[in-house]
């Protein structure tokens, strides 16, 4: 899948392929199809009598000349009450038009973005290594809401544009072919302005586009690493490149603006310049008698519903080809393979007995390097087990692994003898808790976070897990209490405090499994002394899997396994590991306790 999703229109022309991928939207229109029945009919009426202002104005004026005294009165009463019929049913079939194809845009759209945000939230981890978030939110926010504005406005302007310049061409040849041949001489030079303005104007738009998409993607990751930002003090710096992309921004769209001006301007000058030729040959006519004064008006005001229609068209060609792209991106995340996890489960009994059997394991963004090689160890049900091992030796893998956010390239993981990749993903990871070292809390409250365990667990419950885990203390000195804002990613809390609440959480889902990684790693001695407490209360009766930082968190863990390079070196307890002063657990632990 290409990582770089800003994406050229030119690669979307209007051919028979790319518009095939506008199927997709069938599924998703057809609960409200009768609707959108009703807003073509409601369009196609508002169209047709809006059509019919320029034929009742040409009449008034032949009225005017033609007729006098109570004839004269009688007739332009009668056409005053014409087009004030016209004038209503315009605006009751405009209003309803607007209504229906927004309530269906709006829903089909809500309809994807919710399918779609479903089908994303279920991908396996490798794919949102692989993506940047900013990118993914544009998806489900800036290229849906392209999609939503074309149905909305792009498609019913694009269908009224063709029904004006169809019907606007046919009548205008009825009123004077001559005058007609005289507007169509024209085109030919609208239609080259428009090619060689209309190829510029693209370029310079989707380079404009291209370095906004760029201080987005700065100050998005500006935003989340403020913290190094700040610490580096590079505040200046992330100005400065933030600062020189939209100077890059406004100077690209300063140059697209005088392509557009120029464009502008050669098409008001056609327009009138056309007009003024067809008074004017009309003038002449009219005086020949070969055509009468409002049907030379009517000509002119259809010819300027003809050219506004031909002019639009550009406009809603650009539009439709930013939806062909948006559509694909969408389309493109829609065919990822999400996990399965609706597997029918092999698990009965759950007791939480775990094997690796010759584990062989390389992450798919590197395939040629193997993080794990031939990893094979057992876990009993309640006891403890702790990896020990340098940065990059696999201990997180093992742990990732355990919760199949990724399969080994070889060999089989068992739970209760059973293989892990047998069993119900949505099962397997409701018996398995993990504490990380650094905690990721949500927005919300602190009871929303706890909660976030066992979302159908009770107030008191909460307050139970929060106790036991030695967190309802320094919740309770907060002025709300369960109901204080942790702010995003919890920053209004310190590490020890988002670590207690992570294990409260931990214990109101209750697993048979725990994965605490490097948990106490970050603490002062005073938080991890209460961390640690709350831990020890949380391990109690399940199997646990340690990935260890401070060895003395491990002394009493059944056995310790020390990876090097993707294997397992060394098994043991602690005791049998330390009395070999050649071992590397020994080292490990030396360089410890001699800091």
């Amino acid at each position: 899948m290409q990582k770089n999703h800003t994406v050229s229109e030119s690669k979307f022309p209007l051919n028979k392929e790319n518009l095939s991928s506008l199927k997709f939207f069938i599924p998703f229109f057809k609960p409200y199809f009768g609707i959108f029945f009703i807003g073509m009919i409601c369009l196609l009426l508002s169209t047709a009598t809006s059509l019919i202002f320029p034929y009742a104005i040409g009449n008034i004026l032949d009225v005017s000349l033609k007729k006098e005294g109570s004839e004269f009165t009688q007739s332009m009463y009668e056409l005053a009450l014409f087009m004030l019929l016209i004038l209503t049913a315009q605006a009751f079939f405009s209003f309803f038009r607007i209504i229906t194809f927004t309530r269906v845009s709006e829903n089909v759209i809500a309809n994807i973005r919710k399918q779609l945000y479903s089908h994303l939230i279920q991908m396996p981890m490798d794919f949102f290594h692989q993506q940047r978030v900013g990118d993914l939110n544009s998806r489900l926010t800036a290229d849906l809401s392209q999609i939503s504005d074309t149905f909305i406005l792009t498609l019913p302007e694009l269908l009224r544009g063709i029904i004006n310049l169809v019907i606007g061409i046919v009548v205008i040849f009825w009123i004077s072919s001559k005058l007609t041949f005289v507007m169509l001489a024209s085109f030919p030079i609208v239609i080259v302005g428009a090619i060689i303005f209309g190829k510029y104007i693209k370029k310079l738009s989707k380079q404009v586009q291209d370095e906004l998409a760029q201080t987005s993607t700065i100050a998005q990751e500006t935003f989340l690493g403020i913290l190094n930002v700040k610490t580096f003090t590079n505040e200046d710096f992330e100005k400065k490149r933030y600062s020189n992309s939209i100077e890059k921004t406004v100077n690209l769209a300063l140059r697209a603006s005088w392509f557009r001006a120029a464009f502008a301007s050669f098409i008001i000058f056609c327009l009138f310049g056309a007009i003024i030729l067809i008074v004017a040959y009309g003038a002449y006519l009219v005086q020949n008698q070969e055509i009468t004064v409002g049907k030379l008006t009517q000509f002119v005001i259809y010819t300027v519903f003809v050219g506004a229609a031909f002019g639009g068209f550009s406009e809603y060609y650009a539009q439709i080809q930013k939806t062909l792209g948006a559509t694909q991106r969408v389309r493109e995340l829609f065919q990822e393979t999400t996990e399965n996890l609706q597997l029918p489960s092999v698990l009965k009994d759950f007791q939480g007995n775990i094997k690796f059997e010759n584990i062989h394991f390389a992450y798919p963004s590197r395939p040629e390097f193997m993080v794990l090689q031939g990893v094979s160890f057992e876990m009993k049900s309640g006891e403890v087990t702790a990896l020990v091992g340098s940065s990059g030796a696999g201990k997180s893998t093992i742990a990732q692994l355990l919760m199949r956010l990724y399969e080994p390239t070889h060999g089989t993981i068992f739970l209760d003898g059973n293989p892990i990749h047998q069993i119900s993903l949505s099962d397997l990871r409701k018996q398995i808790a993990i504490v990380p070292q650094d905690v990721l809390l949500f927005g919300g409250t602190i009871k929303e976070n706890i909660l976030y365990g066992n979302l159908n667990a009770t107030s008191d419950e909460v307050i139970q897990a929060a106790k036991l885990a030695n967190a309802h203390e320094f919740i309770s000195s907060f002025p709300e209490n369960y109901e204080t804002i942790v702010g995003e990613r919890g920053v209004k809390l310190s590490g020890g405090q988002r670590q207690r609440i992570a294990i409260a959480r931990a214990l109101l889902k209750n697993p048979k499994i725990l994965i605490l990684d490097e948990a106490t790693s970050s603490l002062d001695s005073e938080s991890e002394h209460l961390v640690q407490e709350a831990l020890n209360i949380l391990m109690k009766g399940r199997t646990t899997l340690v990935i260890a930082h401070r060895l003395s968190t491990i002394k009493s863990a059944h056995q310790i396994l020390v990876l090097q390079n993707g294997r397992i070196i060394e098994k043991g307890t602690h005791e049998e590991l330390i009395q070999n002063l050649e071992s590397a657990y020994f080292k490990f632990a030396e360089l410890q306790f001699q800091n």
